[in-house]
């Protein structure tokens, strides 16, 4: 007698479960912290930045949606010489390897086989951006800084909660805004970028400092600054994934610098010695005092291709390695192929998967 009361019980607490979850489950994002590579590398070891979210797509290379059940969200920021545009966002996978399904990743790559891919891709979707967009050099960007990313550095992923209002305004706020480049070295670079992203979630909570790195905006940083906040703000269950560099292509990329690391433990010390005594002091004054931290914890866990779905998951990283392979054959398992650069107007034609999606 007491059986169907308890079964009516039961189908409401997982009806509750699954309604208040599913929220949490599609409001992640990450910052995506690129470590330096090649000359320029050398030259400047700051690195790059960008912001990747799990539940924000891209309608277009300059345009942003929702994103619709078994995509693995995007990755925004901001470039120097992509048709003057500010920003652009590219899907995760065509970001990190210039392939749209994991399934087509390789285990290593060479020169033509980096070009070929990159190639295919650009011309699949990138000709929205125009035909005239250089395709970048050591002196000037262009567009193959947009997609492959992976065949040229290692980054770290660190992930963090975000709320489906939060996302859902600023894809209003990114479509509304005029994206027209303002993109400048030392003051308005990617690390700006991302910190004015994150001040849209988190408003007036990530700000330029004097010390260190005398008012410049690094990856490491703004990296260190979201550490902190996250730390004052457990909510964000603030989680760090390392993406691995394919190799064959490049030598390992190397780890991000500050400005003012860069300056005191590098070749350029000794010049900077010998011009002004002064201003090394104060430089590795700024460095001891200000400069001196690690953002990057031991042995955090690997994603490869396969294991990206981990960044649409919420819990810890012991709960996710133990859901990412259920996560990524659900998502692979999708009846039928979704398009990298669905239109917006298109999306509830998509078709849905057995799996819960970010």
């Amino acid at each position: 007698m007491m059986r169907a009361p308890r079964r009516v019980a039961a189908i409401i607490g997982v009806l509750a479960f699954v309604l208040t979850a599913a929220p949490a489950a599609r409001a992640q994002a990450a910052l995506l912290l690129e470590q330096p590579y090649g000359f320029f590398g050398t030259v400047n070891p700051t690195g790059h930045t960008a912001i990747y979210f799990a539940r924000i797509c891209a309608a277009g290379p300059t345009k942003l949606r929702r994103c619709a059940p078994g995509e693995l969200g995007s990755v925004i920021s901001r470039y120097s010489d992509v048709a003057h545009h500010d920003w652009v966002v590219i899907p995760l996978i065509p970001y990190l390897y210039s392939v749209e399904e994991s399934s087509q990743v390789p285990d290593r790559v060479n020169r033509d086989l980096v070009h070929r891919l990159r190639n295919q891709y650009h011309e699949a979707h990138l000709l929205g951006l125009g035909r005239d967009v250089r395709r970048g050099d050591f002196w000037h960007g262009g567009w193959t800084q947009l997609v492959g990313v992976a065949y040229e550095r290692r980054m770290y992923a660190f992930r963090f909660q975000t709320t489906e209002e939060q996302d859902d305004a600023f894809i209003e706020h990114m479509n509304r805004d005029k994206n027209r480049s303002h993109f400048e070295l030392l003051y308005n670079n990617c690390a700006d970028f991302s910190r004015k992203v994150l001040n849209q979630y988190f408003p007036q909570k990530f700000r330029r400092s004097l010390f260190p790195d005398a008012g410049v905006t690094t990856p490491k940083q703004i990296t260190n600054k979201l550490v902190r906040y996250a730390k004052k703000h457990p909510e964000l269950k603030l989680e760090v994934y390392e993406i691995p560099q394919i190799p064959g292509y490049r030598r390992m990329s190397r780890s991000n610098k500050s400005v003012s690391e860069s300056l005191v433990t590098t070749v350029y010390a000794v010049p900077i010695l010998i011009l002004n005594p002064y201003l090394a002091g104060a430089l590795f004054a700024d460095y001891v005092m200000h400069g001196r931290y690690h953002v990057i914890p031991n042995d955090p866990p690997k994603l490869m291709a396969d294991d990206l779905a981990v960044l649409t998951l919420p819990g810890t990283p012991a709960e996710n390695a133990l859901n990412a392979s259920e996560q990524v054959h659900s998502v692979a398992a999708a009846d039928g192929d979704i398009d990298a650069y669905p239109a917006a107007e298109a999306n509830p034609g998509l078709k849905e998967t057995a799996a819960t999606h970010e």
